[in-house]
């Protein structure tokens, strides 16, 4: 008996596409409410995915879809702050 090693696959809140869980980016709502990018995906709480295209990172920060996916209604300060680590994550994405 052979055994085949089942990759994760995940939907993007944005295009909808379905891709591996390791190629996308996880936004998450933690147990206290607030929203934060988790880059490691392993933190607690209801968690959403973006592809790592830059026409879906821009949208998330553009719409509240996130806000809708992750049912809550995310504060300005952690609005910035996604907006922020979003920003440096799409400027990392330009370099590579």
């Amino acid at each position: 008996m052979s055994t085949t090693k089942i990759i994760p696959r995940r939907t993007c809140v944005i295009c909808r596409t379905v891709g591996g869980k390791r190629g996308l980016v996880r936004v998450v709502r933690t147990p206290d409410g607030h929203v934060i990018l988790d880059p490691t995906g392993r933190l607690a709480g209801r968690g959403a995915y973006i592809c790592r295209e830059t026409e879906c990172l821009n949208a998330a920060l553009k719409g509240n879809q996130i806000e809708h996916v992750l049912k809550v209604k995310a504060s300005a300060e952690d609005r910035e702050q996604l907006k922020t680590r979003l920003g440096e994550y799409i400027k990392e994405q330009a370099i590579v």
